[in-house]
């Protein structure tokens, strides 16, 4: 079963002092949810099932967690790409975290979106890796949502991104809720000078979206928290993987995928495509 082996794995890290904290998804019989365990005795509450959305590796960067220890953390194959992203970003050393990937054939009744178009089930890079995944699972194209969004004609597809910004209420949940929002400091948040309207209308709630999407271009890992979290529903994915093919298909990365290929933003390379100037 792949809880117990998931909580003996955890209770013989942190015996042995390998680690300080595991970062995992605990449950006394209710929705799972962010747990994090110092002793041994209180892996009992780990588990692991199709209701683990939330990408852990969000707490990695976070002062207080750090104060823990070192920490394991229980990732699936989105959340391990933010890892390597995280660590290409210098906001961890990979040495100094413990990653214990669980294979995964999807979240969600339904399968949510993300993980219909998923090809990451056993999450890559990890020191160790429990369970397995269902061979053959199908997969969705992974742009087949985006595409059905780009068939429509400029006009809808305005009118479309329009409906979803009026709803936006501006409470920064899809930030909130990212582990690749790390900044001490975020744009949203400045007002000396303020760079981007605070109040929740449509100028300012496009502004906000399309600053985050051009924020996460090259670093955005898909695993689609931030839609998750949208209280009024927003379809925050789709502007994220707007931005993913693009970088998919003008550099051929995909974040978090290989340790070896450098940031986006960060790399230049005289082979690099120029088609997109105009």
């Amino acid at each position: 079963m792949t809880w117990q082996r998931l909580r003996d794995t955890c209770r013989s890290l942190l015996e042995a002092g390998t680690v300080d904290v595991v970062i995992g998804y605990g449950s006394t019989g209710g929705a799972p949810h962010p747990a994090f365990v110092t002793d041994p005795e209180a892996t009992d509450q780990l588990v692991f099932d199709d209701r683990c959305y939330q990408n852990l590796t969000l707490y990695l960067t976070r002062a207080d967690v750090r104060r823990l220890g070192r920490p394991a953390v229980v990732v699936k194959g989105c959340d391990a790409r933010a890892v390597v992203v995280l660590e290409q970003e210098a906001q961890l050393v990979r040495e100094d975290v413990h990653v214990i990937g669980v294979a995964c054939d999807g979240v969600g009744h339904p399968r949510a979106a993300k993980c219909r178009a998923c090809d990451v089930h056993v999450p890559p890079g990890c020191d160790e890796v429990v369970g397995e995944a269902a061979e053959g699972t199908e997969v969705d194209g992974r742009y087949a949502e985006l595409d059905e969004l780009m068939g429509l004609s400029v006009e809808e597809r305005f009118a479309y991104w329009a409906g979803e910004m009026e709803r936006c209420v501006r409470c920064y949940a899809c930030r909130q809720v990212c582990p690749l929002c790390y900044c001490p400091v975020c744009v949203m948040d400045k007002n000396r000078p303020q760079v981007i309207d605070a109040s929740p209308h449509a100028k300012g709630n496009l502004a906000f979206h399309i600053t985050r999407a051009f924020h996460l271009a090259g670093r955005c890992v898909g695993c689609d928290e931030c839609t998750r979290a949208c209280p009024a529903g927003i379809n925050v994915r789709l502007l994220n993987q707007s931005v993913a093919r693009a970088v998919e298909q003008q550099f051929d990365v995909r974040p978090g995928m290989d340790p070896a290929v450098g940031p986006v933003t960060g790399t230049y390379s005289l082979a690099d495509r120029e088609d997109f100037i105009r």
